[in-house]
């Protein structure tokens, strides 16, 4: 962490006054929000919220115009994607994103840190590279058989159901060692008979001691699982709370119903 100091106590993530438009549209607004480590925190709203972006955001697939990010006690507003996925922000996406041609498990290899070996090394030091290669496979089997797909893995991604391409890509996201896991809409596409299992997945993942921001459309699924709920409309955050509490709000009931 370059010797920065811990960030404050029990605060893994943060946006601070972040905005971000686009074309002159505003598409999140002055958002301030912290996401407490252990958790599993969700994110709401009516389409065209903002909730995606500010996931982009705080990703960093996305730079904000204004604001600051915070990851782990450090400022990473200025860092690219890929190296706040190496201190531990990752994040999945609304559309499955798996290599369709790839294997399952060759799916879930490609996203191991230890393959950050460039090709000198591994010419180099050969046995260190099947070792590294063997710990990859190893682990990338047990996660599997926790989601109870490792009778799978030796087949095409882009075979899978929609729900089982959901867990895949959760898994796959675990391969990197996350300490923050952002998740965008991880039952969109789900067969509902399989929707609780991966609810399931995903509270085993907090368990775990991963921390979870999640975006998600459906209100059952976010109440069953979520911590705390932060309600976004017009790019700003209008409520948080438990889900009972926010639902009951006038501004939350006008966002989604519209005003009258």
């Amino acid at each position: 962490m370059n010797g920065a100091p811990p960030g404050p106590t029990g605060i893994v993530l943060e946006a601070i006054g972040v905005s971000r438009a686009f074309g002159g549209v505003t598409a999140v607004d002055n958002v301030d929000l912290e996401v407490t480590r252990g958790q599993c925190v969700g994110l709401i709203g009516p389409n065209g919220a903002g909730k995606s972006t500010l996931l982009n955001v705080l990703a960093g697939a996305e730079r904000p115009d204004s604001g600051r990010v915070r990851f782990d006690g450090r400022d990473v507003t200025r860092l690219p994607a890929y190296r706040r996925a190496r201190l531990g922000l990752i994040r999945t996406f609304q559309i499955a994103s798996e290599f369709p041609n790839l294997t399952v498990l060759e799916n879930l290899i490609a996203a191991d840190p230890a393959r950050r070996l460039n090709s000198l090394a591994a010419a180099m030091l050969p046995p260190l590279w099947r070792a590294s290669e063997r710990a990859a496979l190893e682990r990338a089997n047990n996660l599997l058989r926790g989601i109870r797909l490792d009778d799978m893995g030796d087949e095409l991604a882009g075979t899978l159901s929609g729900g089982q391409r959901r867990l895949v890509e959760i898994v796959r996201a675990l391969m990197a060692n996350p300490k923050v896991l952002l998740l965008d809409e991880p039952t969109a596409g789900v067969d509902p008979g399989r929707i609780l299992e991966v609810e399931d997945y995903i509270k085993e993942v907090q368990r775990s001691g991963v921390t979870i921001l999640m975006v998600e459309h459906q209100l059952e699924v976010v109440n069953r699982i979520c911590d705390i709920v932060h309600v976004m409309a017009e790019g700003r955050i209008i409520a948080s709370g438990t889900l009972d509490a926010v639902r009951q709000q006038e501004e939350v009931v006008a966002a989604y119903v519209g005003k009258s």
